[in-house]
C-alpha cells in the first residue's frame, strides 16, 4: 500500500512489484536461490497434502513456516517427521482462521519448509539509496533464536559483531536488497552469522515493526521515521550519525494464553538505571496468544546506556519487575 501511494504521488519509494516480491517469503527465496546469495534450502508444501507422508522427504533440523505472516507468527522448527507432521497441523489451522485466510488467499494454501541455519542472528535497519544500502543501525538479538518458536525478544544496537562481520552482513543484505529489485527507501533485513557467511533469513521493504524504531536515536534528535520521510519527499536529511552510546528494546514475551487482567511492577521497571520506557500494548481485558499462534507483543521495554551490555542488563532488569496477571478467556 505503501509502494502504491508513493508511486502515484510522485514521492522516491521502492517500486510496487519489489513489495509484492518480498512480502513472499516464497518469491524472496526463489530470487535469492537464482542470484546465488546465502539462503536456506527450502521447499514450498500444500496444507492438502499428508504431513506424515511429506516428513520423509525434509532434511532436518528444518522450519516450517507461513509465505506471507510477520512476526514469527507460524513459524516452528522441527528436528524428526513427529515434530514436522505436528507443525505442519499446527501451522494449518493458524492458516485457517478466518482473517488469516482472507489476507493470504492463495497463500494460505502453502507452507513453506526451510533448512535450519544456525548462528547469532541480527536485524539490519537501513536506507536504500539508488541501489546503494545506507545502513543506519545493526541489531544484536542476544537470546538464542533456535526454536522451537522464534519470539523476538531482545534487539540492541550496536553490534558487537567484529567490524569484518559487520561488513560481510552489510554486503549481503546489499546484494540481496539488489536481487529482489529493492530501489529506494526503508528496508528491514534479518540474517544469522555462521562461520563468517551471512545467511539472509528475511527481507522486508518497510522500516522496522512495532514500537521498536523507538530504540533508534540519531544526531540533531532525528528519529528514523524523520529519516525515511525527508528522504521519500527529497528534503535535506540530517547526516544521521548514530548518538553516542547504546540502545535496545525488548518486546515483551507472552507467558500464556488467556486474558489480561492486570499489569503490576512498572515503576520499579522504570526505576533501573538505563530505562527509558515501559509500553503495554495490550490493555487489560484483551487477549493474549504465545507464539506460534499469536499475532500481538505484550508491550516493549526501552533502555539506553554507555554500553550494548549494559542496555541488554537493564532490559533484563525491567522484565523481571514486571508482573501480568493473565486468566482463563
Amino acid at each position: 500500500l505503501a509502494a502504491t501511494a508513493s508511486k502515484a504521488l510522485g514521492l522516491k519509494s521502492n517500486p510496487v512489484e519489489a513489495a509484492f516480491t518480498v512480502r513472499s517469503k516464497y518469491q524472496t527465496r526463489q530470487i535469492l536461490e537464482e542470484d546465488g546469495l546465502p539462503s536456506p534450502g527450502f521447499r514450498l508444501l500444500s496444507v492438502e497434502d499428508s504431513p506424515e507422508v511429506l516428513a520423509r522427504t525434509v532434511p532436518y533440523p528444518c522450519v516450517l513456516k507461513p509465505t506471507f505472516l510477520a512476526a514469527s507468527r507460524g513459524v516452528i522448527r522441527a528436528d524428526d517427521p513427529e515434530e514436522f507432521a505436528a507443525a505442519f497441523r499446527r501451522i494449518t489451522a493458524i492458516l485457517r482462521e478466518p482473517e488469516t485466510a482472507a489476507r493470504g488467499g492463495d497463500e494460505a494454501e502453502m507452507i513453506l519448509a526451510e533448512d535450519y541455519i544456525p548462528g547469532k542472528e541480527v536485524a539490519l535497519e537501513g536506507i536504500f539509496e539508488g541501489r546503494k544500502l545506507r545502513v543506519l543501525a545493526l541489531f544484536d538479538k542476544p537470546d538464542p533464536m533456535e526454536g522451537p518458536y522464534f519470539e523476538e525478544t531482545i534487539y540492541v544496537t550496536p553490534s558487537r559483531l567484529p567490524d569484518e562481520t559487520q561488513g560481510t552482513i552489510a554486503e549481503t543484505a546489499a546484494r540481496a536488497l539488489r536481487a529482489l529489485g529493492i530501489g529506494e527507501g526503508p528496508v528491514h533485513v534479518e540474517l544469522r552469522v555462521n562461520e563468517g557467511v551471512a545467511w539472509v533469513i528475511d527481507v522486508a521493504a518497510r522500516s522496522i515493526g512495532g514500537h521498536c524504531s523507538r530504540a533508534l536515536r540519531f544526531e540533531g534528535d532525528a528519529s528514523l521515521e524523520g529519516l525515511i520521510l525527508d528522504r521519500a519527499l527529497r528534503r535535506e536529511a540530517p547526516a544521521a550519525g548514530w548518538v553516542e552510546g547504546a540502545s535496545g528494546v525488548m518486546m515483551i514475551p507472552i507467558p500464556g494464553a488467556g486474558i489480561l487482567r492486570g499489569v503490576e511492577g512498572e515503576e520499579e521497571a522504570l526505576a533501573v538505571e538505563g530505562v527509558e520506557g515501559v509500553e503495554v500494548s495490550i490493555h487489560p481485558g484483551g487477549r493474549v496468544r504465545p507464539l506460534p499462534e499469536g499475532d500481538r507483543y505484550l508491550g516493549f521495554i526501552f533502555a539506553r546506556g554507555e554500553a550494548p551490555e549494559k542496555v541488554e542488563a537493564a532490559l533484563r532488569t525491567a522484565l523481571d519487575r514486571l508482573r501480568f496477571r493473565i486468566g482463563p478467556e
